[in-house]
């Protein structure tokens, strides 16, 4: 049986997502088709939109519609703490405790030389550029407690002794292995709470 172009090409594209195979791409595609025309028009839009629209927050790297994003232009926030996170996801899990009212930049991504990820694919130039403009007193590594998490931490702590700026990591009553957008609530509010100042010999 011949399956059309179209569909072909649909598949193609839903399996470019990290973590969706042939089987999945298919489910999704053969779904939409056959029931939810609708929603096919509506992921359509809605991806056109968010692809012509969303660009980078200019002071925090995050995801934004704006040169400056709500968080990073908020006068409620306190200029003096900056938070370090991998993903928008993370971000996204930090602000949902209420813990953390600092600002953040986010790398869009970890060191990961095996996937072909080592700092110059990731934000560390507008970092830089971020912590030189703004009076930073504390900088907050908030990596994930994983084996790239953490080579992105000791190579951020190295890059980052220098700078005057106190450097603290969340406390390690994260399981390792964990990532953070999964956490409860709660072990993300100690770990904050707890985070313990980054010595050059305790990593």
């Amino acid at each position: 049986m011949s399956v059309s172009k179209a569909v072909v090409d649909l598949l193609t594209a839903f399996r470019r997502l990290p973590g969706v195979g042939p089987k999945s791409a298919q489910r999704f595609v053969f779904h939409l088709l056959a029931r939810d025309r609708p929603g096919a028009f509506q992921l359509v839009d809605s991806l056109r939109i968010a692809a012509e629209t969303v660009r980078h927050c200019s002071r925090c790297n995050n995801f934004s519609e704006t040169p400056v994003c709500s968080i990073c232009s908020s006068p409620a926030r306190d200029r003096t703490k900056l938070c370090i996170v991998e993903t928008p996801a993370d971000l996204s899990t930090f602000e949902a405790t209420g813990a953390y009212d600092g600002l953040y930049f986010v790398l869009m991504g970890r060191i990961s030389p095996m996937d072909g990820i080592g700092p110059n694919e990731l934000g560390i130039s507008e970092l830089l550029k971020t912590i030189d403009a703004n009076p930073i007193s504390e900088i907050i590594l908030a990596t994930n407690i994983t084996v790239e998490g953490d080579a992105t931490a000791n190579y951020l702590t190295e890059l980052l002794s220098n700078y005057g700026s106190k450097t603290t990591q969340l406390a390690r009553g994260i399981p390792v292995g964990g990532e953070l957008e999964y956490m409860d609530q709660g072990t993300l509010v100690e770990a904050f709470q707890r985070r313990v100042p980054i010595s050059k010999n305790s990593r």
